[in-house]
């Protein structure tokens, strides 16, 4: 793509970025993976990253971990929780995992709802793992390339409607993911829903301009269409704010798909556990 364009849609100094560390790398090059991971992984959030990790940073120094470890550390630390994770929507969170691990958006309702489901059935950590330990992150990064954004590029296997959809979640490069319009929910709810493609806007449109109105706009106020099942949730009850040991009780939520992420949010605010999740 020619540089004016992809200077325009905001994505020239990212477009093909990427960040390896070789053999017989010096200190300088670590540095570099260490910044190129932050902010891939954090976005702009990464500034406030490299203090929080020193000690994962020594175990990548000392070549105790490889740089698809130190990734998946990231992306499994509480300050990942705290930034995309406990106040977002789970599709939300789905979407900037894909963003952040894979450097793309996801497709279709398929791969939203596979990633729903291992995470109601395996947790957090399977979430993560899905991402780090495919075929795809292998055939794209390897163990020693930070991810970086291909959504942007022509690659092989790659459907054409992702290239539009990348623009929904990437908004600059100083754009925050936690700061656009649409907030915690989806920026792809309706489109993945309906199999249809996004319009592309640039990053600087305004909130009465496409971006907003052809998509961003209605993201909060429709449920997912084509996914009508029913899920039980079991979780043990919190205790939030009381010092009293108290015996909990297991609590039995039988909810929709539009509001497994809102239901995972309230059990996991009011202190509880989640210990099964089924689809009826």
């Amino acid at each position: 793509m020619s540089s004016s364009v992809a200077a325009q849609l905001a994505f020239d100094a990212v477009e093909g970025k990427k960040v390896e560390l070789r053999p017989h790398w010096s200190e300088d090059d670590l540095q570099r993976v260490f910044r190129a991971a932050y902010e891939q992984v954090f976005g702009r959030q990464g500034i406030y990253a490299s203090e929080k990790f020193a000690s994962v940073e020594s175990l990548l120094r000392n070549g105790k971990i490889n740089v698809r470890q130190f990734i998946q550390a990231l992306a499994k630390s509480d300050f990942y929780k705290e930034c995309f994770f406990l106040n977002n929507s789970q599709e939300r969170f789905i979407e900037v995992n894909y963003k952040h691990l894979l450097g793309r958006a996801p497709y279709d309702q398929s791969e939203i709802a596979e990633h729903v489901d291992l995470y109601a059935t395996q947790g957090y950590d399977a979430e993560i793992d899905s991402y780090i330990y495919s075929a795809e992150y292998d055939s794209a990064f390897g163990d020693y390339i930070v991810p970086y954004y291909r959504g942007f590029q022509s690659l092989p296997g790659m459907k054409t409607v992702g290239y539009n959809r990348m623009f929904a979640l990437y908004r600059g490069r100083g754009n925050s993911d936690n700061a656009q319009f649409g907030r915690k929910n989806s920026r792809l709810r309706m489109q993945v829903a309906r199999n249809s493609t996004n319009w592309i806007a640039l990053p600087s449109s305004p909130s009465g301009m496409t971006f907003t109105t052809k998509s961003a706009g209605t993201l909060g106020t429709s449920a997912v269409r084509g996914d009508s099942r029913m899920f039980v949730i079991e979780a043990i009850a919190g205790g939030i704010g009381s010092r009293v040991p108290v015996r909990r009780s297991v609590k039995t939520y039988s909810v929709p798909f539009d509001r497994l992420s809102t239901t995972f949010q309230e059990i996991h605010k009011s202190g509880g556990k989640i210990v099964k999740v089924s689809s009826v």
